[in-house]
């Protein structure tokens, strides 16, 4: 594959790649489980628990990418009508903890269930308290330690997160859904046009990153911005681009963006927004037009489009009109683009140097 930049080639075949390539079977086992009894039971179970308890509010805490899945999650169940926060484990160790009451549930996610944070707010938390875990590992400790817990049917791991972070995200919708009542054939049809768009998405991968790639060129730092559930996307990707190819970035909000940030743009500034169809979609593009005046270029990942005309502007649509999965289906160009960055660059993708796979220190 012919980049035309210096990055070259960067066709082959790894471990990242592979785990990003089994994402729709992620979805697909994810799905078939909460569609089946066993994932019904369990659904059900908290479901009871949430009716008896009464509870006032809803905490969702993880750390890393299950504390920016906790934040899409907090967006989806606030507007489902039931009042909901997402603080980061470590924060709530310290500096939140009071927040918690008997009527407080609390959604712990973590994708190996023995993140440090995680294990330590489990031990302090009194039991008397209500702890639902979810998890991509039903022997960990979230789940010998939580009330109930909801399996993450991602299948194993050993890169940076990918397919754990997007069945994730979606066990949290299911159980949003199944609490409200929306839970049904209408869902089920949605995520499955979800797998079939992803599969689509990712059998395209050449061209798609071919093109991000030779529109941004040398790439020092990027910007990753978005509103709503798609701010989970954007710290997601900007976590992605510092853990798998070693490349300074960062996830902002977009209404914080025109905050200070805005000075950075410039000629050399590369970003990337997401813009689903929604409450703020129309913010989002005039962000993005603001960008490309200021002479910074910007990649719309959007499932409405805007037809700008630009040449700092480039459009990538993705066929998803429901802005929660959107969050979903809109990481894969990210992740795709971090592959081969990382290639370029002589890492071995999603790779761990410093840390790994479960961070077992504070």
């Amino acid at each position: 594959m012919e980049l035309g930049i210096k990055y070259g080639e960067s066709n082959k075949m790894n471990k990242f790649l592979a785990e990003i390539l089994e994402q729709p079977k992620s979805l697909e086992s994810t799905l078939e489980y909460y569609s089946s009894s066993i994932g019904d039971k369990s659904l059900k179970k908290i479901r009871l628990l949430f009716q008896k308890e009464n509870f006032q509010q809803i905490i969702f805490t993880g750390m890393g990418s299950s504390y920016f899945t906790s934040y899409a999650a907090s967006c989806l169940f606030n507007s489902l009508g039931f009042p909901s926060f997402a603080v980061n484990t470590s924060e709530l160790l310290y500096y939140h903890f009071s927040m918690i009451t008997e009527k407080t549930l609390i959604v712990c996610v973590s994708q190996s269930g023995e993140s440090f944070e995680v294990v330590k707010f489990l031990e302090m938390l009194p039991t008397n308290f209500f702890c639902v875990g979810v998890s991509n590992d039903e022997k960990s400790f979230l789940f010998q330690k939580t009330r109930e817990s909801l399996l993450s049917m991602a299948g194993k791991e050993e890169m940076t997160s990918t397919k754990t972070y997007i069945s994730i995200t979606l066990v949290m919708s299911i159980l949003g859904w199944y609490l409200s009542g929306k839970w049904g054939k209408d869902k089920i049809i949605k995520i499955k046009k979800l797998i079939t768009d992803v599969k689509e998405l990712l059998s395209s991968y050449k061209t798609l990153i071919d093109d991000e790639l030779n529109f941004f060129g040398e790439i020092e730092f990027i910007q990753f911005i978005g509103r709503g559930p798609s701010f989970s996307t954007a710290l997601q990707s900007e976590l992605m681009f510092k853990e798998a190819a070693k490349i300074p970035a960062a996830g902002t909000l977009g209404g914080e963006f025109r905050h200070g940030p805005m000075e950075m743009v410039k000629p050399g500034f590369n970003s990337i927004l997401f813009a689903a169809e929604g409450q703020t979609y129309a913010q989002s593009i005039l962000m993005a037009t603001d960008i490309a005046k200021y002479h910074g270029k910007v990649i719309i990942i959007t499932n409405k489009s805007p037809h700008l005309s630009d040449s700092n502007i480039r459009t990538i649509t993705i066929d998803q009109p429901d802005e929660f999965l959107f969050s979903i289906q809109s990481i894969v160009p990210v992740q795709l683009m971090v592959n081969y960055l990382a290639l370029a660059k002589g890492y071995e993708p999603g790779n761990f140097i410093h840390g790994g796979k479960v961070t077992l220190t504070e």
